[in-house]
């Protein structure tokens, strides 16, 4: 059994919701990124969405564009993704890790490579936001033979026929996008939420986790309600954003972070209890 398996299994067998947050590597700074991990777990994720720099994170809104250049100009890149997980490996070798980013970085690594580099490091899973599911044969062999899972996203606009066919190539779980848009956009509708993830249902056991236009405890819990998981990504980027603009401390700003994750891990768990 993977480690996102695993997790969601346990989490169930305790009545509990997995709180997935969501950083990019690099940001606020390379080496705040292997502790803040280790405070993001502390304080209550279960499973971390790494994002891997990228020069067009096109289903991006502007607070994780701006994260996106703030790393980028540091140098960071798809390698140093695999080194972070390595280092975070060293004293957690059981909170799933995956690295969520675009198709372009894995395909110049080469799948096989890529496959083998993030197996060796301890990555449990990819999220390509670039590939569909018509086109996915080919890293899904490479990731199945080291034993990764590959998250896909399932959009509002998303037609039955082709939920089938996504979460057919899914494994891990199946991420449900709340709002139509980029991240960080849009408002965000749980009873509208309630029905897709009822659709979703009808096409996989895997369990299902929901992002974009989580933002507090409040809107954590009411997701909670009806999925599996919350992801919870611009949130957290715009807190550590504002202490950065503030003058605060790259150390400053990732626990202002860490503090706004402990508010949503208590709106996550008064819903589920």
């Amino acid at each position: 059994m993977s480690r996102i398996a695993g997790r969601f299994q346990q989490l169930a067998s305790e009545g509990r919701k997995a709180l997935i947050p969501y950083i990019v590597v690099g940001d606020p700074a390379l080496k705040v990124t292997v502790p803040l991990m280790h405070s993001l777990v502390e304080h209550g994720a279960d499973i971390i969405e790494l994002g891997v720099p990228f020069s067009d994170p096109m289903s991006e809104g502007p607070v994780i564009q701006l994260a996106h250049e703030r790393a980028l100009a540091q140098g960071a890149s798809l390698r140093d993704a695999l080194e972070v997980v390595r280092q975070f490996r060293e004293q957690d070798n059981e909170t799933p890790v995956l690295l969520m980013g675009y198709a372009n970085p894995v395909e110049h690594m080469g799948y096989a490579v890529f496959a083998d580099a993030a197996a060796e490091v301890g990555v449990d899973a990819l999220l390509t936001v670039d590939i569909p599911p018509e086109e996915v044969a080919q890293v899904n062999a490479q990731l199945h033979r080291v034993g990764m899972d590959n998250i896909f996203l399932v959009a509002p606009t998303t037609p039955d026929e082709r939920i089938g066919r996504i979460v057919g190539q899914a494994s891990g779980f199946v991420y449900y996008v709340a709002v139509k848009g980029v991240t960080g956009a849009g408002h965000l509708d749980v009873a509208d939420v309630k029905n897709h993830l009822s659709r979703i249902r009808e096409h996989s056991q895997l369990p299902l986790a929901v992002g974009f236009g989580i933002k507090d405890a409040a809107s954590a819990a009411s997701v909670a309600n009806v999925a599996d998981g919350v992801v919870v990504g611009s949130a957290l980027i715009h807190a550590m954003a504002e202490k950065l603009e503030s003058g605060a401390s790259e150390d400053e700003a990732a626990n202002a972070a860490v503090q706004l994750l402990a508010e949503i891990r208590a709106g996550v768990d008064s819903a589920a209890s």
